[in-house]
């Protein structure tokens, strides 16, 4: 996991077109201002905020991996000589909508899980799969 905050800020800047001098200048984390010659002066208060960022790098275990690809392999019967990693896209292993759900529906009774509606319609590839069960049974055993 990785934490990042930013305090602060400087930026100025100054139109390059003749036409439309301008000046805007943002200094601090609490202060800023825009000049236009011609028109009226505007400044305004920034409120500083605390930006944290979470990331994430779990992927899936191979075992898992290659256990989805059997179980689609399975439901869209494919031949042994057919390739399935990882990387395979349903559509293009040409899974259609109702063969997507019956791959869910599988996982769900291979694995003792259930997938929430939502997170199976983020299932692209068999990699999503595995990282989504792997996901699901780290916090079924948590």
């Amino acid at each position: 996991m990785a934490t990042n905050a930013f305090t602060g800020t400087s930026l100025s800047m100054r139109s390059v077109i003749p036409q439309t001098q301008a000046f805007a200048s943002i200094s601090g984390p609490t202060s800023a201002s825009i000049s236009s010659f011609g028109r009226k002066n505007v400044s305004f208060s920034l409120q500083p905020r605390l930006i944290r960022l979470k990331i994430s790098c779990a992927a899936a275990k191979p075992e898992t991996v290659e256990k989805v690809c059997k179980i689609v392999k399975k439901q869209l019967a494919m031949p042994e000589t057919d390739v399935v990693t990882g990387e395979s896209k349903f559509a293009t292993l040409g899974a259609d909508s109702l063969d997507t759900v019956e791959i869910v529906m599988a996982l769900e009774e291979a694995f003792g899980i259930a997938i929430e509606e939502d997170s199976a319609q983020s299932i692209a590839t068999v990699q999503d799969a595995a990282d989504l069960i792997e996901e699901i049974v780290q916090k079924k055993s948590s």
